[in-house]
């Protein structure tokens, strides 16, 4: 049987976030409408909607008579998400260990085993997508309509800047990997046993992990200063 248009243009978007998320589509990239438009079986109408929707979710760009391109990481963008990353992150796990449901916490701990599997044997893709699941749980659970849009933002750019994370060169980075699954396990008991102060001192210890490797995949040459710790420019 033939996909239907909504099919089709489901499988479009999960397709182009996944390529986001594990830089198959480079920040800032453009892409093919025609191309797109073959591939998928859609005209232009409903490619456009498909681009609206992950605009809105923050993996595209719009821009007027110019194209689509994927959302670019500019360095006012990563400013931004160093600055923010730690305080939503743990706010999240605070409020996912007050709301988290028990269907919610199976699923975490779904994410969880498939986040070992991928450590064992899959690409670095495949981790980096499914730590992204994990998190994308914990967010589900906090239940906060003003906190979530913020923090899926954030999971889509920090998917995108710690591929190297998953990728580690030697042996102290493949600890910190095995110590981010262990982290992942108390995360799980952390909400589990409704305590928000110790699953947001997790969120805190689980950033920090791998805050070495993404700077130093971020980091501009020659720059001194960590990534969010600029000193505030504005006029006294």
């Amino acid at each position: 049987m033939a996909e239907n248009t909504q099919t089709r243009k489901d499988r479009l978007a999960a397709q182009v976030r996944s390529d986001v998320l594990t830089l198959k589509l480079a920040p800032g990239a453009d892409l093919d409408e025609a191309l797109l438009c073959a591939e998928y079986d859609l005209s232009r109408t409903p490619l456009r909607e498909v681009f609206r929707d992950l605009a809105g979710e923050g993996y595209l760009s719009l821009r007027t008579n110019r194209g689509v391109r994927v959302a670019d990481l500019s360095h006012t963008t990563l400013r931004a998400f160093f600055q923010a990353a730690p305080m939503i992150y743990s706010a999240v796990l605070q409020l996912a260990a007050h709301n988290a449901t028990a269907p919610q916490i199976d699923a975490l701990k779904t994410a969880q085993a498939e986040f070992r599997t991928a450590l064992r044997s899959g690409s670095v893709a495949d981790r980096s997508l499914a730590n992204n699941r994990f998190h994308a749980v914990t967010g589900e659970m906090a239940d906060n309509i003003y906190l979530l849009p913020s923090y899926n933002r954030l999971l889509i750019d920090h998917a995108r800047i710690a591929m190297t994370f998953y990728s580690p060169q030697n042996e102290p980075m493949r600890e910190r990997l095995t110590q981010a699954a262990d982290q992942h396990d108390a995360i799980i008991a952390a909400i589990e046993a409704r305590d928000a102060d110790a699953a947001g001192q997790l969120a805190l210890d689980h950033w920090q992990l791998s805050r070495s490797e993404i700077e130093s995949f971020v980091m501009p040459s020659g720059l001194d200063a960590p990534l969010g710790s600029f000193p505030d420019k504005r006029p006294a």
